[in-house]
């Protein structure tokens, strides 16, 4: 899935925050928005495994929203957004297609790492690639909430956010074509 559909999702979660505890909702949007984009940082190296973390992200989680119902504040109510934005991306990419230059062709075995288990969990592909029309689609419907919740700054994000997904999801079969031979 792409980054934004990722990103929308974290933002769901501020949304719930922000219906319970409104002074955290600005916080916990910036949280959900970072937490579900952050494992993407790691196109660099290896993509989905290094900072992937389903199971590790999903443990810190638990702790990390103990202290937020126990201890509320900026910190730990962002902490505890952007872990769990982080373990649902982490985890939901093997709901999509796998790791090939071209996912649509459906070759890859590798949907995640699960570190625990030092193995790879298969890609599912009920959502076939990043950038396939379903893919921008279910991160459109994700980003409704956000958009009707937050104004100013997040809502500028998500609007930046749904155009840079549809301008992937309008060139993605294009780009192994167009990608430097280095990258494939």
């Amino acid at each position: 899935m792409m980054a934004t559909t990722h990103a929308f999702v974290g933002l769901l979660l501020a949304v719930a925050v922000n219906a319970v505890a409104p002074e955290f909702g600005l916080v916990a949007a910036i949280a959900g928005l970072a937490g579900g984009t952050f494992p993407d940082l790691d196109l660099a190296a290896v993509h989905r495994k290094t900072l992937h973390f389903p199971v590790w992200y999903s443990v810190a989680t638990v702790p990390a929203a103990v202290a937020a119902l126990v201890s509320p504040s900026p910190m730990t109510v962002g902490v505890a957004v952007f872990l769990a934005a982080a373990a649902i991306h982490s985890a939901s990419d093997a709901l999509g297609g796998g790791l090939e230059l071209r996912p649509w062709e459906a070759t890859s075995t590798r949907a995640v790492y699960i570190h625990p288990l030092k193995r790879w969990v298969e890609p599912r592909r009920y959502i076939r690639y990043d950038g396939a029309p379903e893919d921008f689609a279910v991160g459109a419907v994700f980003a409704v909430p956000g958009l009707l919740v937050f104004d100013g700054l997040v809502r500028q994000l998500v609007v930046g956010g749904l155009l840079v997904s549809f301008g992937y999801t309008v060139i993605r079969k294009q780009l192994p074509r167009i990608t430097p031979e280095r990258f494939r």
